[in-house]
């Protein structure tokens, strides 16, 4: 028995299913799928994607993916190098979509998708679930302190359940508002590049080839629940209100130089202090007790630099890694 292309043989004639769910609802390719690896390639390259594509596939699937596609890691040595390696990918589009659309409609969509899978894996993903948690959290605690303050035992902790799922219920509201305007802000980038008839002609287009778009199941309106309909971003994208250049962040980005400053500071509030309380309170000791608001002050002003550097240095990984990798690609691929 071995393993050939997502075929699974066992002898010489017998040809048994496919191990993967990615690999049986492939399809046969299309005379358009070099073109569209070079898009896809030119694209990914400008919106310094993570992966590079190594092949166009297409598939039997109506759900999932992102943006009508699917973007597959290829397991490889550069996938586990992380940040340092350039790890390979297969897009796979849907089989309804062959042949339906030109290479201009095509690019609209490819550079969604990629828009779309570079926002996912960023971290205001990250920030919007931990924000989700610590909402969750805290609400939990303070009717927990509440209800065992003006209650008590046994039925305070018992009725905190119940009254925390408020808390849960407008948290998911909360996320599914903020989800639903990062995808009216992720098609105007698309519409400030390509144009705002452009975009819309495309997805006026997917309305009508899109099975979920008639939303005639239990599943495509749960889904229409948490992202914007089809019809519901053509109406965003010509009220023009996410479309032009993107919101300035309120949180101002530091970047590499502006690191490098902070692990300096921290290490010397770190060593400052610690200078200073050595000619204060040690005089000659080696253990001490901190007694005094001096000596407390300055061990919490030591502990402050020593996490502000800890904190600065390993910020650093990821923007080190991303140039590291970015030059790899500019050396290693030239489209």
């Amino acid at each position: 028995m071995y393993y050939d292309g997502g075929q699974v043989w066992y002898g010489p004639l017998v040809k048994l299913r496919p191990l993967r769910w990615y690999d049986r609802i492939k399809t046969g390719p299309s005379p358009e799928d070099d073109a569209l690896l070079q898009l896809t390639r030119e694209i990914a390259v400008r919106l310094d994607s993570r992966f590079w594509y190594r092949q166009i596939v297409w598939g039997r699937f109506v759900r999932g993916g992102v943006g009508w596609m699917i973007t597959m890691p290829v397991i490889s040595r550069e996938f586990w190098l992380g940040p340092l390696g350039i790890p390979l990918a297969e897009l796979m589009f849907p089989e309804y979509l062959k042949g339906k659309l030109s290479l201009d409609d095509w690019r609209i969509l490819i550079d969604m998708h990629l828009l779309r899978l570079k926002a996912f894996n960023s971290g205001r993903m990250s920030r919007l679930l931990g924000v989700m948690a610590l909402m969750i959290l805290g609400a939990f605690a303070t009717l927990l302190i509440l209800f065992y303050i003006f209650v008590g035992r046994p039925w305070g902790p018992i009725l905190v359940f119940p009254a925390s799922s408020a808390a849960i219920l407008l948290s998911l509201l909360w996320v599914r508002r903020s989800l639903r305007t990062w995808e009216f802000e992720l098609d105007g980038n698309a519409a400030s590049q390509f144009g705002t008839e452009q975009v819309t002609l495309v997805l006026e287009k997917m309305q009508g080839l899109d099975p979920r778009a008639t939303l005639s199941s239990l599943a495509d309106r749960f889904s229409a629940f948490w992202s914007p309909s089809i019809s519901k971003r053509m109406e965003e994208l010509r009220d023009q209100r996410f479309v032009g250049p993107p919101r300035p962040s309120r949180m101002p980005k530091i970047g590499f130089r502006g690191r490098a400053i902070i692990i300096v500071l921290g290490v010397a509030i770190f060593w400052g202090s610690g200078v200073i309380a050595g000619n204060l309170h040690v005089r000659g000791q080696e253990t001490i007790a901190c007694v005094t608001n001096t000596c407390a002050a300055l061990v919490v002003i030591a502990a402050v630099g020593y996490w502000s550097a800890i904190l600065g240095a390993l910020s650093m990984v990821p923007v080190v890694a991303r140039r590291v990798r970015q030059a790899r690609r500019k050396k290693k691929y030239q489209v």
